[in-house]
């Protein structure tokens, strides 16, 4: 039996992944801890999920999905050093005293860091002990600094004091890819060949687990027409509203053979609206089961979040993408490039561009038999119990050097 410390920033899109790995850990027989946030992980991993406080109770930094926002016209490279300077950055030095106590008081063989926190990659390797990175989205792996020279140098540096902070200053090495072992949850059928990372990759597609149910009127579902989820991820609703309109727009439009879904947690368009031609012909409510709605759906229009894109393409569900902000452009060019959906522009699509798209990846063959693809090559690499052997692996090398 061997023992594993997860550590997570406070965003559901990077815990959930870890959840499922978590679970296929224990259910193996060997011990999971966690260092997060206490609340928000265990309403993802279950409330009897042992967790250490990280950032400690009272050391401030930021907290929630929340504490990602940030004014919408911020772009490009601007939005980078938002991202560094205001949210990973104070982040990582207030968990790094949390991660710190946690190693202590739980004693694991393995750190397994998600790639932002990175308070728990640079505290394992301060300690010598080995740590698997937690590759919750596929952007890293394309180097996609690599055009930018002196953003790439920007962001070296900013690392490097870091690390002389938090970490071991004679260290080496980037901390979003640990030199022992990465676990990807993609696969190169989406993600294409990474630039990144090297022979240390592990290609174990989405880790997927049961969450806890959320209601949904089930029976306002109409099996005669086509089903379209509509969904901004958990960290977007400050921008989201008229995306969301316009999208509604385009969807009650073709009531007649299509009906919507949309996720909308700020009540943008009406909790439980049933509006224009058609009972029923969109559904919108502020938290929907989305796994139990994507085993129905027959497209999905999202931001390009990793998660809801690898869930959607998990099974065989094709895309429309229109990205914001962080890693999501990067993720809507793999969509678009895999041919498993179409990409828009968040900020200028209309409802014609929205329904266009939609027509797009529900009449033409061509995306769902790309995403059909893409979902065998998920469901072949494994998954939480692919990345719990890789594991185990790790654990086992570190007791045999003991």
């Amino acid at each position: 039996m061997s023992r594993f410390l997860f550590v997570v920033p406070p965003l559901v899109g990077h815990i959930n992944p870890a959840v499922g790995v978590a679970a296929a850990l224990t259910s193996r027989g060997h011990q999971v801890a966690w260092a997060g946030e206490p609340a928000l992980v265990r309403s993802l991993a279950g409330r009897d999920a042992t967790v250490h406080p990280c950032p400690p109770a009272g050391a401030g930094g930021p907290g929630t999905d929340a504490d990602t926002a940030r004014p919408a016209e911020i772009r490009g490279p601007e939005a980078l050093r938002f991202l560094w300077e205001r949210f990973l950055v104070p982040l990582a030095e207030a968990m790094a005293p949390g991660v710190r106590q946690a190693v202590d008081d739980f004693r694991p063989d393995v750190v397994v860091a998600d790639q932002q926190a990175l308070a728990g990659a640079f505290v394992a390797e301060d300690l010598g002990l080995p740590w698997a990175t937690s590759a919750t989205t596929s952007a890293e792996f394309t180097d996609a600094l690599a055009a930018m020279p002196h953003v790439a140098a920007w962001n070296a540096a900013l690392l490097r004091e870091l690390r002389a902070r938090i970490g071991d200053p004679a260290g080496s090495g980037d901390p979003r890819f640990s030199p022992h072992l990465v676990l990807a949850f993609s696969t190169p059928e989406l993600a294409g060949p990474p630039a990144r990372g090297g022979d240390r990759v592990r290609w174990v597609g989405p880790s997927l687990t049961a969450r806890p149910s959320s209601a949904f009127p089930w029976e306002r579902l109409d099996p005669e027409r086509s089903l379209v989820l509509v969904t901004l991820g958990t960290a977007n609703t400050d921008v989201g509203a008229r995306f969301l309109d316009r999208a509604a727009q385009a969807l009650r439009a073709r009531s007649g053979r299509v009906q919507a879904v949309v996720v909308d947690p700020e009540g943008a368009l009406g909790t439980g609206a049933a509006a224009g031609p058609g009972e029923g012909d969109v559904i919108a409510l502020p938290v929907v089961p989305q796994l139990e709605l994507l085993a129905r759906a027959d497209a999905v229009v999202c931001h390009a979040g990793h998660n809801t894109v690898c869930e959607a393409l998990w099974h065989g569900v094709p895309l429309v993408v229109a990205p914001i902000r962080d890693d999501q452009p990067v993720i809507a060019a793999q969509v678009a490039d895999a041919g498993a959906g179409v990409r828009i522009r968040f900020g200028r699509a209309s409802a014609d561009t929205i329904g266009a798209a939609v027509d797009t990846v529900l009449y033409d063959p061509s995306p769902r038999a790309a995403a059909r693809t893409i979902a065998r090559a998920f469901r072949d690499a494994g998954g939480a119990p692919a990345a719990a052997r890789h594991l185990e692996r790790l654990a086992d090398g570190r007791k045999e050097d003991a």
